[in-house]
């Protein structure tokens, strides 16, 4: 796999999908939602980012400016939860996505890029635990980037995969594991996903992450039957599930009924203390409405109180 200077990023210019489907691609070039904001080259060559897409480059050592933008954040969301008995959580960028695009004109390698991100990034995380809420990481680099190299073998993702997880462990240095979440995905795009590498392949390397949830897609038809891995992957002791039950890959409400049945899957597989109901990514920007999220949001309240009174 190339590694050094930009060389990386510059060979992210074709997706398995956009590959084996050109005339559904072709047709919603101006959907970012299907396209990902990639257009076709002009010899044919292949996929390039468009011009909604611009290069972010890298020109000198990253580091954290944020510190004012991230309090105001945290004081905002504790006013909004005063008087409620909830517990808040506060997403925030993993420095593989971080750094996925970026073209680099400093570091020495990707890997250095990727490293000194996630340095940069350990003062948000500590903010957002400090400040008392639960820190979850936004890392859909874990799963999607599969689409992006298409000569990539599974065993070369792999090895990709983990290294984005020693980048998120380094970044969680001295931050209590109980208190993040890990969040990835195969993007949240409504195309064909066909090519979408196997949870089972990249999951338990995503148990390596020193976070105690982990939280995935895991309604949506193409990968709503993977809770089968369950039935050989042991869960390591003091992490939770916390699998998608209702999504964005269509604006159908789903019902509790199936939410139960969903989360009964997983609660007998790994115990029923081992998991929580999430969403799959995207909800509030991927549905037709505002309506039709709350209504996702108010089945999966239904269908967990079903799947508790189930095994009660």
């Amino acid at each position: 796999m190339p590694q050094a200077g930009s060389i990386w990023t510059r060979n992210r210019t074709g997706a398995r999908d956009q590959n084996e489907f050109p005339g559904f691609h072709a047709a919603h070039r101006n959907n970012s939602s299907v396209t990902g904001s990639f257009i076709k080259s002009a010899d044919g060559g292949g996929w390039a980012a468009g011009p909604s897409n611009p290069a972010q480059a890298c020109v000198g050592p990253i580091t954290y400016i944020g510190y004012d933008a991230i309090k105001a954040d945290t004081d905002g969301l504790k006013a909004g939860l005063a008087g409620q008995s909830v517990e808040g959580f506060m997403a925030s960028l993993g420095p593989g996505t971080f750094t996925a695009n970026m073209l680099d004109e400093h570091y020495e390698s990707r890997e250095g890029l990727l490293f000194g991100a996630a340095e940069a990034l350990r003062e948000e995380y500590k903010a957002i635990v400090d400040a008392g809420f639960i820190l979850q990481i936004d890392e859909p680099e874990l799963a999607r980037a599969f689409q992006f190299y298409p000569t990539m073998t599974t065993d070369e993702y792999v090895a990709y995969t983990a290294l984005r997880i020693e980048a998120i462990n380094h970044a969680l240095e001295g931050i209590p594991e109980d208190r993040v979440r890990l969040h990835f995905c195969w993007g949240s795009g409504h195309r064909p996903h066909k090519n979408d590498v196997p949870v089972g392949v990249i999951m338990p390397t995503v148990l390596k992450a020193h976070v105690r949830w982990i939280a995935w897609e895991a309604s949506n038809p193409r990968h709503d039957w993977e809770w089968v891995i369950w039935e050989d992957l042991k869960l390591p002791a003091g992490k939770i599930l916390m699998p998608g039950v209702v999504g964005h890959a269509s604006d159908i409400i789903e019902h509790p009924e199936l939410i139960a049945q969903r989360l009964g899957r997983f609660a007998k597989l790994v115990g029923p203390e081992n998991v929580m109901a999430g969403t799959d990514c995207g909800l509030g920007t991927r549905v037709g409405h505002a309506e039709i999220c709350w209504a996702k949001l108010a089945a999966m309240s239904e269908g967990c109180k079903i799947a508790s009174m189930a095994v009660d």
